[in-house]
């Protein structure tokens, strides 16, 4: 049987992003190879202080969604968040780091890197914002990271200077768009007729690919 596939839209800057990276090891434990989660980048922190200030602007600022943060976190003794985050530091946009890690995602397709480069890398990007409470908008910490990865820096930023990495982006963007992705995280199944977005527990994610996996012939698939 072939894998599922699962496109899988995030925002590096997103805390539920951060917390649902628990329910995606839950999934490779639980379904190994049966699944290949295909990673992509949306757009909710593009512009932070855009953001904050429609959003938190009259709840506190950077303050008020600090406080939020730090009650989300609470709840999932699982994760660490700095209580520093988005207090000291800021960072401005989180498209400067999807498109790193595209450069990286395009490193690792062409078999340069590691198969699980954009992995490692997404999930030591998002400790070092979320833990240590480093600003990885700037391209000098993203480098920083990629090579406490030993990742081949040279080539990721090849791929940034030609305009491959932009491109990426672009195309996550725009499939994003085609897709209806509302925000971060958001899993799309069975080629985006099956939409799981926002903070949904372990359960409700393996119950829809459990459903995929029973491969219900055309005639049942024509009732749902």
């Amino acid at each position: 049987m072939n894998a599922v596939p699962i496109l899988y839209f995030s925002d590096i800057l997103c805390v539920w992003a951060h917390i649902s990276q628990l329910r995606i090891d839950a999934l490779r434990r639980t379904f190994g190879h049966q699944v290949h989660l295909d990673r992509r980048f949306c757009d909710v922190f593009g512009d932070t202080a855009g953001k904050i200030a429609s959003v938190w602007g009259a709840k506190g600022g950077y303050g008020g969604f600090n406080a939020h943060l730090r009650h989300i976190a609470g709840q999932f003794p699982e994760i660490t968040l700095n209580p520093d985050v988005w207090l000291t530091v800021r960072p401005a946009s989180s498209l400067s780091t999807h498109v790193f890690l595209k450069a990286v995602q395009l490193t690792e397709a062409t078999g340069a890197g590691g198969d699980d480069d954009l992995d490692r890398a997404t999930r030591a990007l998002r400790k070092a914002f979320f833990e240590q409470a480093r600003d990885i908008s700037r391209q000098d910490v993203c480098r920083d990271v990629a090579e406490s990865l030993g990742l081949d820096v040279g080539r990721i930023e090849a791929r940034i200077q030609d305009g491959a990495a932009f491109a990426a982006m672009a195309a996550d963007l725009r499939q994003a768009g085609a897709l209806g992705v509302q925000g971060s995280p958001s899993f799309m199944l069975n080629e985006g007729r099956q939409k799981l977005y926002g903070n949904l527990g372990f359960r409700v994610i393996e119950a829809n690919i459990r459903e995929m996996l029973r491969a219900p012939s055309p005639e049942e698939a024509s009732w749902c």
